[in-house]
């Protein structure tokens, strides 16, 4: 990954912290939604890391199939994520601590919690690339855990937990 000089202007955009720490806040709102707990730490940052990725969003299925026969049969997503979550991870880890900071985020147990009211309920769509990315991670913090314990998801997708 390249240094924020070096970013493009839509990388700049898309990289700040403040727009991460809403992609980090979709992923733990989806997944609150669902589950009625806080989101696992590392099942935020990988759907951080996940959404970003354009060509991991197009793969991306609905949110009722199986996240273990998706991994299977989508190994060009290890691929992505073996070669891409090391630069995005350190583009989304301000962007967490900006969450946390701003009290967007709060860290109970390990789980991450939003706030009532931090974020608005509904995806705006001021741009065609903000808004994907906020959908995905949104489906990303519902489905994930799908896949059974945290540390069985991250070995589906080729991270070390």
């Amino acid at each position: 990954m390249s240094t924020p000089i070096e970013w493009s202007r839509e990388e700049r955009v898309l990289y700040n912290p403040a727009f991460i720490a809403l992609v980090c806040a979709r992923a733990v709102q989806g997944h609150f939604q669902v589950h009625r707990t806080g989101c696992p730490l590392p099942l935020v940052l990988t759907a951080a890391v996940m959404a970003l990725q354009p060509a991991i969003r197009a793969l991306l299925p609905s949110a009722n199939a199986s996240m273990t026969q998706w991994a299977e049969n989508n190994q060009a997503v290890k691929v992505h994520m073996s070669a891409n979550a090391p630069g995005l991870l350190s583009v989304v880890r301000p962007g967490l601590l900006f969450a946390l900071q701003t009290g967007v985020l709060t860290l109970e147990s390990s789980r991450l919690v939003l706030r009532d009211g931090a974020i608005p309920a509904t995806i705006r769509k001021r741009s065609p690339e903000a808004a994907s990315i906020q959908k995905a991670a949104h489906m990303l913090g519902r489905w994930l855990p799908s896949g059974g314990p945290t540390t069985t998801v991250l070995t589906l997708l080729g991270v070390r937990p």
